[in-house]
């Protein structure tokens, strides 16, 4: 049935909307994202998102911190690096001196969903790093997973050379999500569904308003036909 009558036309487009609601995704980021790695006695070796860059963090001897090449939209969603090893596996074979520590890194150049086109991905791997006390994160880094790349404001582009070229670059949100690392859910597999329906990808508020305006416009088109053949 076409839609020719003055009710139909608003009706059509309401449903227009509706049906691009749930295809409505945002726009993710391929970037290097940087974790500190929780481990404690009581607890499980657990992935934290760093709350600092590598070029200001300064790890002690005996930390391990990772790496995870992906495409996400936050910190929320984005993948953890892969891997169990702990620091006593990683650093086995560099024994500890004086004046200096060690730094465990977890290096995971992401899946071929996350890689730029034309490009694929090492396979991920551990390094120690020693280095010298007061040293940072990106220096540690820099001790075992050279060439690395930076772009504006510090922000870590490549590691090992991988990738050859971009930065933090916008990816279609028609993509699929990075995997995350075994055993573990990204935010959108775990959503308990009381949060505001924007960040899994689900319709914006933008949105929302203009499907009530498009409703309102039909709930008035409908009184206008009812008055008339009044």
């Amino acid at each position: 049935m076409t839609c020719r009558r003055l009710v139909l036309p608003v009706l059509c487009l309401l449903l227009a909307v509706l049906g691009t609601a749930g295809q409505a995704q945002a726009v993710g980021y391929r970037y290097w994202s940087f974790w500190d790695r929780n481990s404690t006695a009581d607890t499980a070796d657990t992935w934290v998102y760093a709350t600092q860059g590598p070029s200001t963090a300064h790890p002690s001897d005996g930390d391990v911190q990772g790496f995870r090449f992906s495409v996400s939209e936050d910190s929320k969603d984005s993948a953890k690096p892969r891997g169990t090893a702990d620091f006593a596996t990683i650093c086995a074979k560099t024994p500890a001196r004086e004046g200096s520590k060690r730094v465990g890194l977890v290096l995971d150049f992401g899946t071929a969903t996350d890689a730029p086109s034309g490009s694929t991905p090492p396979r991920p791997r551990t390094a120690c790093a020693r280095v010298d006390e007061d040293a940072t994160t990106a220096d540690a880094l820099a001790a075992v997973a050279k060439p690395l790349r930076y772009g504006t404001n510090a922000l870590l582009c490549a590691i090992a050379g991988y990738p050859s070229t971009g930065c933090g670059e916008p990816v279609s949100g028609d993509r699929p999500k990075a995997s995350a690392s075994p055993g573990e859910q990204t935010k959108s597999e775990s959503d308990d569904g009381n949060g505001d329906g924007n960040e899994d990808g689900g319709p914006s508020l933008g949105l929302l308003a203009g499907i009530a305006a498009v409703a309102a416009l039909g709930a008035a088109a409908v009184w206008q036909a009812r008055r008339r053949r009044g």
